[in-house]
């Protein structure tokens, strides 16, 4: 019989790479104090993880904040060298648990300057390969993922907080962009970006066990946020989804079992209530249905600063914040994304264990979920950043791909006067047109929120090509393109353009501060079009993270609608369809209502009267885009 190889007792069990995952976590949690075991339990932000921070008292996570960024247009190699030196802070610590470094790459590395924008979630909920009925691009979704990984990985970042896989129920909602659709089961189609983002887990991987494919080429991802966030009424951000159980789980729940199934590492709770109880003090849904009944052995995180709202006011502090704590550590909390009260939160959280307040068993349990993420991310043996990726970041094959996506996001809507006279393609080769609109030339406003800061910018925010680029690209040498944001009335009727191209749309926004009760088209949008249509044939291209009320009087006037929601850096994608190199094959994720008093409005409601329905697109020879 062959005898077991002699361990090398100088080196504990967890540090042994050939050890099994849960031996690991058993040795390394036996050897924490309580103290350590609390800090694993802290994200805190990257402006405060000093060398105390991490080498003294040892958090457990640092992320950053949209817009936050080791400088101004921070160099891939500066974000890299960023997350390892504080990573080398962290190993310094007695035990040398490694950090996870997370960050918000919602739609690509959207935080660092340069890299892959692709669409908001909303337009890749349009995409759909039409072959032959229109189905979801799910594929699409997982090479999204793949690229966004690598870019992320060359960083040295080894978390994202994505995808956010909530069902929007109502446009008014600020996040209604980083929804795929108003229906779960186009939702559900679409968590393949998970398998894209942390690689694909073979067929006997345990259910609800945490994965990651591969050190270098894959990050942990978070489903979020943790449930019913789309659903909350009147479209509230972090507001209160009045409904059932049995509607929760109809409508908003289908998406994570899916992403669960994935072994997706992390699920992130919400900030809105369920019928006026906050998500992150639900021991019912968060410990119960999560952790319990859909089997997830990942870790919770929570919010940025999500346990703080359980507190009112929110400012609270002392013994008020020690409730914020209680409440949501007891109902299954892991990690506490702070983010920046961090000695506060670890005094408080170890003297309400050693007061009997939490019971040492609940910090055990989430330090062991932490844990094991960590050693199934491949942190301890691979802690630092791969220089060799640095050049991924913003690569052409990158862009190519959201290239793609942009084409297939869109969604045309109107195509000509009649049934018998498409209005596109547009003519390359054509003597002069005319671009005008707030959008047509601002990369800020393609890529909208949650790029470069928290809730985006307009103007030049990082390399791109923005729309009337792209059209100058694509027209023929002979065609003048004449540009001018608000045309003038000499303009208009002295140009002799064989067509306009319009382009309009809202400002970039995110969560509360795109909460809208008008959703005209601003800037007045509307009066711009009609403007333009009344005297040049005009094709009008809506950018936005949601439907905008298109006035009857506007549809009627105008020759072509496209749908390009907030489709990020590569605008060429959009010439591509509006000049005939490839089909529009995108249909709609959401309602396009009439007004907004039919808000909220949703595919199945009874009396359903949309302008344009949930599944609605257009291709060049379709009149009818059912």
């Amino acid at each position: 019989m062959a005898s077991t190889p002699a361990r090398d007792d100088a080196m504990p069990l967890y540090r042994d790479a050939s050890a099994p995952v849960e031996d690991r976590v058993r040795d390394l949690l036996a050897r924490m104090t309580l103290r350590e075991k609390a800090a694993q339990m802290a994200q805190i932000e990257r402006t405060v993880a000093s060398p105390r921070a991490l080498a003294e008292l040892g958090a457990g996570s640092v992320l950053n904040a949209g817009g936050s960024a080791p400088r101004d247009r921070a160099s891939p190699a500066e974000w890299a060298a960023m997350v390892d030196g504080m990573q080398r802070l962290a190993l310094s610590s007695r035990l040398g648990i490694p950090i996870l470094y997370g960050t918000d790459a919602v739609h690509g590395h959207n935080n660092v300057y340069g890299a892959t924008v692709f669409p908001h979630n909303v337009g890749l909920g349009a995409s759909s390969n039409r072959a032959p009925l229109p189905l979801r691009d799910a594929e699409l979704l997982r090479k999204i993922g793949a690229a966004t990984a690598l870019e992320v990985r060359a960083t040295g970042i080894h978390w994202t907080f994505a995808p956010c896989v909530a069902v929007c129920r109502d446009p008014r909602w600020g996040r209604c962009y980083e929804s795929y659709s108003e229906d779960p089961e186009i939702v559900r189609s679409l968590t393949t970006i998970v398998s894209g983002l942390q690689g694909q887990p073979p067929a006997d991987h345990p259910h609800g066990y945490p994965f990651l494919g591969s050190v270098r080429e894959n990050v942990l991802a978070c489903a979020k946020h943790f449930i019913g966030d789309g659903g909350t009424d009147k479209g509230v951000n972090e507001g209160n989804a009045i409904c059932s159980y049995e509607d929760l789980e109809r409508i908003h729940m289908p998406p994570y079992p899916d992403c669960i199934g994935q072994g997706v590492a992390t699920i992130m709770a919400s900030y809105s209530k369920w019928n006026a109880e906050p998500l992150h003090s639900s021991r019912y849904l968060l410990m119960d249905v999560l952790k319990g009944k859909l089997g997830f052995k990942g870790f919770l995180v929570s919010d940025w600063e999500g346990i703080d709202r359980l507190c009112e006011p929110q400012q609270a502090r002392g013994s008020d914040y020690r409730y914020c704590i209680v409440q949501s550590v007891n109902a299954g909390m892991d990690m506490i994304m702070i983010p920046h009260r961090f000695e506060k939160f670890l005094e408080d959280l170890v003297f309400l264990v050693e007061a009997g307040e939490i019971p040492l068993s609940r910090i055990d349990d989430a330090v062991e979920r932490i844990l094991r993420v960590k050693f199934i991310s491949g942190v301890f043996e691979h802690p630092f950043s791969d220089p060799s990726l640095l050049d991924i970041v913003g690569c052409k094959e990158h862009r190519l791909l959201a290239r793609g996506a942009v084409r297939k996001s869109l969604v045309l809507l109107k195509n000509g006067k009649n049934q018998t006279e498409p209005f596109l393609p547009l003519a390359k080769n054509v003597k002069r047109i005319l671009v005008a609109g707030t959008h047509a030339d601002d990369i800020g406003y393609q890529c909208g929120g949650w790029t470069i800061a928290w809730h985006g910018n307009s103007g030049k925010i990082t390399p791109g090509t923005s729309i009337l680029e792209a059209i100058q690209e694509s027209v023929g040498v002979q065609t003048e393109v004449v540009y001018e944001e608000c045309p003038t009335e000499a303009t208009i009727e002295t140009g002799e353009f064989s067509y306009a191209v319009v382009v309009v749309g809202e400002v970039p926004y995110a969560e509360w501060t795109g909460d809208r009760t008008d959703l005209s088209i601003p800037f007045n949008g509307s009066n711009l079009i009609t403007h333009v249509a009344n005297k040049i044939p005009t094709v009008v291209i809506v950018v936005s993270g949601r439907p905008l009320v298109i006035e009857p009087q506007v549809l009627e006037k105008i020759n072509a609608l496209v749908a390009a929601w907030l489709p990020g850096t590569e605008g060429m994608g959009i010439t591509d369809c509006l000049f005939g190199d490839h089909d529009f094959v995108g249909t709609l994720p959401v309602t396009w209502y009439r007004s907004v008093d039919q808000l909220p409005i949703n595919v199945g409601n009874a009396n359903y009267d949309p302008l344009f329905p949930v599944g609605y697109g257009l291709n060049f020879f379709q009149t009818d885009g059912n």
